[in-house]
């Protein structure tokens, strides 16, 4: 059992950065303290500051070859700089292009020469813990190729990105073969839109409001925008976050009415993303109950606490010999995890999965019972490509 959380990054982009800047701004904080976006300063024993980062990799040839404290203000990298970072003496190698690379984004990165490293054989080089998928939306060949490197290490995994690995029974079971755990899919803000969404719709379910119609827009100027304005890469994402808001309501909405989903990118909001919400319901006597509101976040600082908290999580259970999904955990810091319940219950669960404590129902400490299906189906070949 270490006392470190060694983390490696894929994708060292904007929500690297932030968390990167995050483990130094927090390094010194009073373990009593109340860190915004935090569940404790101390999290099972790991203070922030025993997060070290052991790898990082990418494509960008403004950042592959730099140590990953000066590539994370580099290339296209446009979050707020809250903290300066010292040289970690981390340098960011090649990684896997795949399907990372889409459309728009071609136009503005430029590929690093070279061959992919053996991402497999650095994670077990660097005694690298647990592996943070930062890869862009659409990168499903790339995040299942990644996914296979992990396992060979292996590694745990908090899967940060809309490509579905925690929640399916393939790779549930491939983790628990391999004996580790995994927190996916879909990281969930500290309050971003969809958390805000899923209370809303949450409180109408509650207070007795019909809700007839709902959408969700959503635009920034990061670079996760321009790549979704590539209709195709948004499948997942759009599925994970109506999914995220259907799971608040007894029963799912036609879909025809409800909308959850990108709008548009603005280069001149850099990673500030703005969201308009808005919730129409029926009320008492029939009577129309209205709820619209705009959201206003630094994306990236928004996701960065979440990830701090879930890599630990993910140590914790690598501590006590779990493996598969951490269920308690996925369902407080993702926005599809293999069960939707409310966010009261996921917080309780989390905070019980912290403490130790056992989960009736088949689950243990917040993870998948290790019974491997009976049969699981295949996932495809995902042929390598640079």
């Amino acid at each position: 059992m270490s006392k470190k959380v060694r983390v490696a990054i894929i994708g060292v982009g904007n929500c690297a950065s932030s968390f990167i800047q995050g483990l130094e701004y927090y390094k010194n904080a009073d373990p009593n303290d109340a860190v915004p976006g935090l569940m404790h300063v101390a999290l099972g024993g790991y203070h922030i500051s025993d997060i070290e980062i052991s790898a990082a990799f990418d494509i960008d040839k403004e950042k592959v070859g730099k140590d990953v404290s000066e590539a994370i203000f580099s290339g296209l990298n446009n979050t707020v700089k809250f903290s300066d970072v010292p040289k970690l003496n981390v340098p960011v190698l090649r990684g896997m292009t795949h399907d990372g690379l889409g459309k728009y984004l071609s136009e503005v990165i430029t590929k690093a020469p070279g061959s992919t490293v053996d991402i497999a054989q650095v994670l077990k080089d660097t005694g690298t813990d647990v592996v943070v998928n930062y890869l862009p939306v659409g990168s499903e060949a790339a995040t299942r190729w990644y996914t296979e490197q992990i396992l060979e290490a292996p590694c745990a995994m908090v899967n940060c990105m809309p490509v579905f690995i925690a929640r399916e029974d393939y790779w549930q079971a491939r983790f628990r073969k391999a004996g580790v755990p995994i927190i996916g899919d879909d990281i969930k803000s500290q309050v971003g839109a969809t958390i805000v969404h899923r209370v809303l719709t949450h409180l109408f379910r509650e207070r007795g409001v019909e809700l007839e119609n709902t959408y969700q827009l959503n635009f920034g100027g990061n670079t996760d925008f321009l790549n979704m304005l590539e209709r195709e890469r948004l499948m997942s994402k759009k599925i994970s976050k109506t999914n995220s808001v259907q799971s608040q309501l007894a029963t799912p909405m036609a879909k025809d009415h409800i909308h959850i989903g990108p709008s548009d990118y603005v280069p001149w909001l850099n990673d500030r993303k703005w969201a308009f919400i808005r919730l129409e319901g029926k009320s008492f006597g029939d009577v129309p109950l209205n709820v619209e509101l705009k959201l206003e976040v630094h994306d990236s600082p928004n996701s960065a606490g979440i990830v701090i908290d879930a890599v630990r999580c993910c140590k914790l259970g690598l501590d006590r010999g779990l493996s598969g999904t951490l269920e308690g955990p996925a369902s407080y810091f993702m926005k599809s995890p293999p069960r939707q319940v409310s966010d009261d219950e996921a917080h309780r669960a989390t905070e019980e999965f912290i403490a130790g404590v056992e989960i009736t129902g088949g689950r243990q400490n917040g993870h998948v019972a290790d019974v491997l299906p009976a049969a699981a189906e295949a996932e495809p070949a995902t042929p390598a490509t640079n």
